[in-house]
């Protein structure tokens, strides 16, 4: 009888070891199996991660092409404004010159009036000539200054424009 109860209680511990271990094997295969399923989350969450910074990296990449086309453009703006300057500044020096010289002409054309005026009489025909002639100087003169005045207008638009766009570089 002692032998049946020492087989019995051997096989009850034998039987609750083996429970225990089942146990044991359970618990531990829970924590590693929760591991495999959260790796597997993160793995998903990481794809999609890499998926929207791939979207963003194309998209900043767009935006510096384009900025970078704007830039190229405002550059060639820029360079046609400081050529609209120095062509203006040509002009501007010309229509003086011209002027100038219709100035003189005018001078000129007063001092000989008065030589006419004195030698030939106020409606001599060479005095009426030399009249007519002043008043065409005078017409050319005036034209000139117009030039000039429109020039002075063109050149400081163009100087405006001109530091508009570098601001809007510096920006």
């Amino acid at each position: 009888m002692k032998a049946e109860i020492l087989a019995r209680r051997g096989m009850l511990a034998a039987a609750l070891a083996g429970l225990l271990a089942c146990g044991a094997y359970a618990q531990d295969s829970t924590p590693q199996q929760q591991d495999v399923q959260s790796d597997r989350k993160d793995i998903r969450q990481d794809k999609r991660d890499l998926v929207n910074d791939r979207a963003d990296r194309n998209a900043d990449q767009r935006d510096i092409n384009h900025d970078r086309r704007d830039l190229n453009a405002d550059r060639v703006d820029r360079n046609q404004d400081q050529r609209d300057i120095n062509h203006d500044r040509r002009d501007l020096n010309a229509d003086r010159v011209d002027r100038n010289a219709d100035q003189r002409d005018i001078n000129r054309d007063r001092s000989q009036l008065a030589r006419d005026d004195k030698k030939y009489g106020v409606n001599s025909t060479q005095s009426q000539a030399v009249r007519k002639d002043l008043a065409m100087d005078r017409k050319d003169r005036n034209a000139d200054q117009r030039d000039i005045n429109k020039d002075k207008r063109d050149l400081h638009r163009d100087r405006k424009d001109l530091h508009h766009d570098r601001q809007g570089r510096k920006g």
